[in-house]
C-alpha cells in the first residue's frame, strides 16, 4: 500500500464516514477535487453524463465502500467497492483478515487477449473455404493491426486467427476467429474495429457473406487466477473449531463442483466481490457476468468458479480461475471521476494489476459466504454477516 501503510485499519467500522474518509484523504494524499468526490459534493457531472448514455435524466447513487486488510501478491490494499448489498464489504474484510494468516491472496493474470468472431455463410464450400482463409491467416493479421498503430507500439495487437465450421439449425458456417491483445483496455472497441476491417477480404477470399463481426464476452484467453491457504486454527470462532469450518467449507464447495442449482448461487456469491469492484472501477460488469458465467458452464454442465479443499496439512486451500476483460483506461474508466480516484486508491495503472485484485476479493467473497453458511447458516451467517464481521475484523 502507498506510504507503506497496513491495510488493517482497527475499529475502521467504528469511525464516522467523515473520520473514515480523512484517513483515506492523508493516506492517499487527495486533492481538493479528489476529497470533493468522497465529500459527495463532486462526482459525475450531468454534463459528463450525457456524454454516456442516451436520453440521459439524472444521476443514479449507489454506497462507495472499503474493504480493508487485503494482502495481494504482498501488497498491502485497501479496496474500493460499489454495491447496495449489505455484508458485501464486511464478509471481503473478514476474509481478508483470515487470508492474512496465510501470506493472503496471490494472483496471476493471463495475457490481455481478447477474441473477435467474424461469421461467414453461404459459401460454395465452407470447408475449402476455411482452409483459403487459414492461407492468408499473415496477411489478416497484419490488416487488423493496421486498426490500432498505437496499440501495437505498446506491444498489443493482432496475435492469431483461428477458424471453424459451426454446424446450426441455419446450416453450417464458416466463423474467423481473431485473437487481440488490447494491453490495458477492456478491448471491445478495439476488437470490434478489427473485426470490421477485415470482413470484406474474408468475404472475398471465402466467397461467402459476412454477417456478425464482433468480439466474444467469453475472453477464456485472458484469465485471472487467485490462490489463498488460510490454517485451519485462524477459521476457529464461537463453538466452531478451525476443522469443522475447514469441513464445511470443502464440502459447500464439493456441491457447487456437482450441482449447478447450487452453483449458481455459489458464484452469485463470488461475483457479489468481483462486480463491486469492477462497478467501482468502471469497468463493464455485464460483460464480466456474462463471461463468468459462461466459463463455469464450458464443460457442458454449469459449475463452480471455485474450489476449496483441507489440503492435508492443516490448512485450508481456496482457488479461483475466471475471464477478467478489464481496463484501467477508455469507457466509463476514463469518463468517471470516482472510477479514477478508485484506481488511485487502488496504486494500479495496468489491466492485469487490477484484475489480480478483482479476482482475489471474488475469492475472498466466496470464503466469507461459505464460511458463514457452513456454520451458522444463512439467517444468522448472512443476515447478520455484516455486525458480527465488523467487531470481528477489527480485533
Amino acid at each position: 500500500m502507498q506510504n507503506g501503510l497496513e491495510s488493517h485499519i482497527p475499529n475502521f467500522y467504528q469511525l464516522t464516514p467523515a473520520e473514515r474518509r480523512e484517513i483515506i484523504i492523508d493516506r492517499y494524499a487527495l486533492t481538493v477535487a479528489e476529497q470533493a468526490l468522497l465529500n459527495n459534493a463532486g462526482g459525475l457531472q450531468l454534463e459528463q453524463a450525457e456524454q454516456m448514455i442516451e436520453n440521459m435524466v439524472g444521476l443514479y447513487r449507489l454506497p462507495l465502500g472499503l474493504a480493508t486488510n487485503f494482502i495481494i501478491n504482498g501488497r498491502e490494499l485497501l479496496v474500493p467497492m460499489v454495491i447496495e448489498e449489505p455484508s458485501v464489504v464486511a464478509g471481503a474484510s473478514l476474509a481478508a483478515k483470515l487470508a492474512r494468516a496465510g501470506g493472503g491472496f496471490i494472483a496471476a493474470i493471463d495475457a490481455p487477449v481478447m477474441l473477435g468472431q467474424i461469421q461467414v455463410v453461404d459459401t460454395p464450400d465452407p470447408w475449402t473455404a476455411r482452409v483459403d482463409l487459414l492461407a492468408h491467416r499473415a496477411e489478416l493479421l497484419a490488416l487488423a493491426d493496421e486498426v490500432d498503430p498505437i496499440l501495437q507500439q505498446l506491444g498489443g495487437g493482432a496475435r492469431d486467427l483461428q477458424a471453424y465450421i459451426l454446424e446450426t439449425a441455419a446450416g453450417p458456417m464458416l466463423i474467423a476467429q481473431l485473437h487481440y491483445d488490447v494491453r490495458d483496455a477492456m478491448g471491445a472497441n478495439a476488437v470490434n474495429t478489427a473485426c470490421e476491417r477485415l470482413a470484406p477480404r474474408i468475404a472475398e477470399l471465402t466467397g461467402g457473406q459476412v454477417y456478425l463481426r464482433i468480439l466474444s464476452n467469453l475472453a477464456d484467453r485472458r484469465l485471472a487466477r487467485a490462490r489463498v491457504r488460510i490454517p485451519e486454527s485462524a477459521l476457529a470462532f464461537g463453538d466452531f473449531s478451525g476443522a469443522d469450518v475447514a469441513r464445511g467449507i470443502e464440502l459447500a464447495g464439493a456441491f457447487a463442483a456437482a450441482d449447478p442449482y447450487r452453483a449458481a448461487t455459489h458464484n452469485k456469491g463470488i461475483m457479489n466481490g468481483v462486480d463491486a469492484v469492477v462497478l467501482a472501477t468502471g469497468n463493464d460488469w455485464r460483460a464480466i457476468e456474462a463471461g463468468a458465467h459462461a466459463y463455469a458452464a464450458r464443460e457442458g454442465q454449469y459449475t463452480s468458479l471455485s474450489t476449496w479443499r483441507r489440503d492435508g496439512t492443516g490448512q485450508l486451500a481456496g482457488t479461483l480461475e475466471l475471464p477478467l476483460a478489464l481496463g484501467t483506461i477508455g469507457g466509463a474508466t476514463r469518463v468517471h471521476p470516482t472510477a479514477q480516484l478508485a484506481l488511485k486508491i487502488l496504486g494500479v495503472q495496468r489491466a492485469a494489476e487490477l484484475a489480480a485484485i478483482v479476482v482475489s476479493v471474488g475469492l475472498a467473497q466466496n470464503l466469507a459466504a461459505l464460511r458463514a453458511l457452513a456454520t451458522e447458516g444463512i439467517q444468522r451467517g448472512h443476515m447478520r454477516l455484516h455486525a458480527r464481521a465488523r467487531q470481528q475484523v477489527s480485533d
